[in-house]
């Protein structure tokens, strides 16, 4: 593998860290959120140790907070998670690692890190900005946890405050910046809509699964490239 230069790599680990940082500090919200749906701190802190990814952990809690089963909500998380098998095709050749160190990057495998990674042209370049940034969120998401655990632990009920509303505001942020086209702001309200349809005949969570059930759909059936 190559040696980078030291203008490129300062570029990569620059990048990287920016991303990173502004990812990380995140888990604050994670944390507090998680309280607020009837976790404690240790349950929150081991799920973004073990779980460690942001999305699936928001899912998690969102269905316990609106009184879904554990069973419903590790589902929701599971549909969110699959995209990391996707990132996973893509990135194991780039990387080109073999053994504990593609086990270690399994780990650290989101869609920051990816995207950090898979925009490089070299395998030394992906190596750099995919670890770097995967590593520092994986370090400060979970101290952020602690901290927001620990935090909302100490305000009590954050109903009394609004914050559980939280959760819905943390979807919303995590799935805004995909909406860059018409198609896919389209299957966005569309699953918005069955899942409104189905809230009065369904338990707490299955209108989640029921939602991501038409994402799948449409991409089944509708197999055009993205403008």
């Amino acid at each position: 593998m190559s040696t980078l230069p030291a203008a490129e790599r300062r570029a990569v680990v620059r990048d990287s860290l920016g991303v990173a940082l502004a990812t990380g500090t995140y888990g604050v919200s994670f944390g507090a959120v998680s309280v607020a749906s009837g976790l404690d701190v240790w349950q929150t802190c081991t799920l973004s140790l073990l779980m460690f990814t942001g999305a699936s952990q928001f899912a998690l809690v969102g269905v316990l907070a609106g009184g879904g089963s554990a069973w419903a909500g590790a589902a929701t998380a599971l549909l969110l998670g699959t995209r990391n098998t996707l990132y996973g095709l893509r990135m194991a050749p780039l990387l080109a690692w073999r053994g504990w160190r593609r086990a270690g990057a399994a780990h650290v495998l989101i869609d920051e890190s990816t995207a950090m990674g898979v925009t490089r042209g070299s395998t030394a370049a992906a190596r750099l900005g995919f670890l770097t940034t995967g590593v520092v969120i994986f370090v400060l998401w979970n101290l952020m946890t602690l901290v927001g655990a620990l935090a909302g632990e100490a305000i009590g009920d954050p109903r009394t405050y609004g914050l559980d509303a939280a959760v819905g505001a943390a979807f919303l942020a995590l799935l805004w910046p995909w909406l860059t086209r018409s198609r896919l702001r389209a299957v966005a309200a569309l699953g918005a809509v069955v899942a409104l349809l189905v809230v009065p005949v369904t338990p707490s969570g299955v209108p989640v699964l029921v939602a991501a059930g038409v994402a799948l759909l449409v991409g089944v059936l509708d197999r055009r490239p993205l403008p």
